[in-house]
Formats: C-alpha cells, structure tokens, sequence
C-alpha cells in the first residue's frame, strides 16, 4: 500500500521572505507514531511542509494529514487535491477533533482524539474494504505497548531538534483556555508510557541531546522519578516542560536535573491572581513565582517562561509590568501570546456566548492576532502590546540587565547567549533554513547546555556586583 503523511504548513513557515526558526525545530512525531502501525511491506512517505516543499503529482492510495487549526485551510486544500486523484483521504489532530463536521467534508475518514488505540482499528477496517467515516478514541487509553517511532521517515538533517521525543499524553491540569482539553474530552486526560519503554526510546536516539515535548513532563511523579533514574549515567541534556507547583515540589527538580535537565518551558500565564483563577490555572495560583524561579536557576537550569496577554484583568500596563517582571527575574527566554479562545475550549464557549468573539478566521487563532473582544484594551491595543513585549524583552538592554541578576558570570554569559541566539540572528537562521543546513547548529545548543551545567555546579557564586561589571564590559 502507497501511503502520504503530511503535516502542513502555516502560510508564514513556507513564505518567499523569512522562515522562522520554530517551524524547523521538530519533526512530526505524531505521524511517525502513527507509521509504526502500518506493515513492513507498505511504501510511506511522510512529508513536513515547514522544512520542504510538497510534491504534489503523487498518487498514494491513503493520505494522512495532521490538521491544527492554523493551519486547517491548507490541509482541507490538501485533502481535496488528493480525493480528486483518488486517494482515501484521513484527517486528524487537534483541529479535527474540535470541529469534526467542518473537517468530515474534506475527508473519507476523521480522527477525533489521540490516534493510538483507533488507527489500528481503521487500519484494519481500511484493509477488509469497509471503513469508518469517523474513529472517536476510546475513554480508556494507553500508550503501553506502542510500536517505536518509525524514525527512519524522519528527515533528521531539516530540523535544528531531531531528538524529540513523547514520553506522556495530555495534562492532569484543566485550563480553561488549553487547546488539549477538547482533544482529550471523553476520556483520561493524562497518561504516561511504560518507564521501561520510554527509556528504550530514549536509547534509540543517536548524540546527546533530546526535547521531551509532552506538556508536562513533571506530571506524574513517580513517572518522572523513575525516568530521570533510569536516565542517569547517559550522559543526555535535555529540555522539556512543567508547572510551577512541580518545580517547587521537592527533589523531583534535582532528579531531572541530574539525568541532564539544562532548560524547561514553565507556564507562568499571567501575574494577576483573579485571572489565574478565572482561568482555572489553579496550579499557578498561591505559588511564589519567584522562589520558583531561584529553586530552578539554582539548579543550573534556565526558564523559557509563557505569558498570556488579554486576560479580562489585563489593562494597557499589563505589557511593561510582565515583561519588567521578567527581566528582573533573570528569565532568559520568553514567549508571549495573544489569548486565543480555540473551539472545544471553555474559554471560547465563554467568550462566544457574551458575544465577545470578532470572527472564526482559523487562519488568524495563532495567538499573534486578536480575534475577540479584550474587556480593558481595544484588539488593536493588544495586538501593539504583544508586540511591544517581544521588541523590548529580547532588546539588547533588557538581555545584558536580565543577565546582571545571574550568581556568576558563567551564567550570565550563557543567559547573553541563548536569548539572544534565539531572537537576535533570525536572518541566520532563515539562512540555515533555506539551505538545509539548520541541524548544524544543533552542537552550538548542546554546547551552551553543557557549559550551563559545569557553570552552576563548579562555580562559586559571586556577588552581583562583579556579575553587572562583567555585563557592562562586554
């Protein structure tokens, strides 16, 4: 059997002018996953359309399309494009999931859900001639006993990250504005694989480094201790996510730490209490942000922090006080959002029923845009406000007086390094992009972690006067 999988691309990932370096970091592990199940004898080709142009004048028997809502107009163009040529078209992914009538007429056959435990049965159905026109997952689901990742289809030289890995499904944490939470409706909404298969995965990978990318890699504790002891002695570093209340928990931190944890995305969300608490972001609420912050960083670990602009306390401050707020912690990287009320979510049935939603543009819900009605700013305030953020946090000032906060110079010459490698060069990384060179730059990041991780446990620490007199000589 002839099968294509595609994960299409966002309209600014394939632009003539720019590339940005998100949309080459990881490969579609989803897909790949899903690889697994077919046979040995099956011809597969799975294409990533962020990192290379698609070839259109195939004709596969089944075609695969992972649809996000950004990026659902290309992937419906997609699907047309190959049921007209006679292929048996399947969409799946979160978008799918959240509005399943809108992808069922572009395709022979939808996905609601994660995939694992229906895929087979399609794959089964698809084979004896009669199959389903929508797979819902079932309420109880596992990852024990997947197939590995067929790796092998995954062009490892156009990503700067071809070591990711998934280790866990979902979140235990139910955030009003989380896209997961419609993908993982009806069901369990986390659940972790076999520690003995994960590490088996792990083992697997080739050089260093790896990027776990579930959503919350501290989720299950007793998962996460027996995975980081596993993990001790490979000499890995690695990078992932949790929450603040697991970061300040004891010792798990210092587990992952000693299995080579050396970078974590945290979801700070806001600084307001009462919006953490209308967003049901109960993890975050009554934790001390800041000893969070000084546990991590004493761990030698930097923080990639998530903020999210345009909560109904959010006013026209909101901006310069979160990013203050960030430079003053020492912070080395953050993301900022424009909060977007994605369908299946509680947040956009709340938004939509007070009427507050602007338009259904899916093309636009890219947390870059404002696509509701903010209860204190204008969208245009909002959308100048996210903007300021990025352009003030990642300015060369805000970047030397981040890393004057630093314990020692070490530390705040990788915090000088790493925000600004991510920020102040997307010219060269557009470059690398464009001339599949992108992975070379892969031993620059492990070296950065590496030197983070001698730094902070052979260092002494000093006092941040010397620190900001370093800073200022550069």
């Amino acid at each position: 059997m002839r099968v294509k999988m595609i994960l299409p691309a966002l309209t600014e990932a394939v632009s003539p002018f720019f590339r940005p370096i998100k949309y080459a970091l990881f490969p579609p592990l989803g897909l790949a996953t899903l690889a697994a199940y077919l046979d040995d004898s099956d011809e597969i080709e799975l294409q990533d359309e962020h990192v290379e142009r698609l070839r259109l004048d195939d004709e596969p028997e089944l075609v695969v399309i992972q649809v996000y809502i950004t990026s659902a107009r290309r992937a419906y163009a997609l699907a047309d494009h190959y049921r007209a040529r006679g292929a048996h078209v399947c969409l799946g992914g979160l978008h799918v999931t959240s509005l399943p009538e809108e992808a069922a007429a572009h395709a022979d056959t939808i996905f609601t859900g994660p995939g694992e435990d229906s895929w087979p049965a399609f794959l089964a159905d698809y084979r004896a001639g009669h199959p389903q026109l929508r797979y819902d997952a079932p309420s109880q689901r596992s990852i024990g006993g997947i197939p590995p990742i067929r790796r092998d289809l995954i062009k490892r030289h156009l990503y700067m990250v071809p070591n990711s890995i998934v280790v866990s499904r979902g979140c235990p944490y139910h955030c009003d504005f989380c896209y997961k939470e419609a993908f993982f409706a009806g069901g369990n909404s986390f659940y972790t694989q076999r520690v003995d298969e994960a590490l088996a995965e792990i083992e697997r990978l080739p050089g260093k480094h790896l990027y776990f990318l579930d959503d919350h890699l501290l989720g299950d504790p007793k998962f996460a201790t027996a995975l980081f002891e596993g993990m001790r002695g490979m000499g890995r570093l690695f990078q992932g996510a949790a929450t603040v209340n697991s970061l300040l928990a004891p010792s798990l931190l210092e587990k992952a730490q000693a299995a080579g944890l050396r970078s974590i995305f945290v979801g700070i969300e806001n600084l307001d209490v009462d919006n953490l608490r209308r967003s049901s972001k109960t993890q975050n609420v009554g934790r001390d942000y800041a000893a969070m912050i000084q546990r991590v960083h004493g761990a030698g670990v930097m923080i990639n922090g998530s903020f999210v602009f345009g909560m109904d306390g959010d006013g026209p401050d909101v901006f310069a006080r979160t990013v203050d707020w960030a430079i003053e912690h020492s912070i080395e990287t953050a993301t900022f959002h424009i909060m977007t009320p994605y369908p299946g979510t509680a947040l956009y049935q709340r938004i939509a029923a007070e009427g507050r939603l602007l338009h259904r543009d899916w093309e636009l819900y890219d947390t870059r845009h404002t696509v509701f009605q903010p209860k204190k700013l204008s969208p245009a305030q909002l959308e100048e406000g996210y903007w300021w953020a990025y352009r003030h946090f990642y300015a060369w000032s805000s970047i030397l007086r981040g890393a004057a906060q630093k314990e020692n110079p070490v530390q705040a010459l990788r915090h000088v390094a790493y925000s600004a490698g991510w920020k102040k060069f997307e010219g060269l990384w557009n470059a690398l992009i464009r001339l599949k060179q992108v992975s070379h730059a892969l031993p620059i990041l492990e070296r950065v972690l590496q030197i983070t991780a001698s730094a902070a446990e052979a260092q002494p620490a000093l006092t941040k006067p010397n620190v900001s007199h370093t800073i200022k000589s550069l």
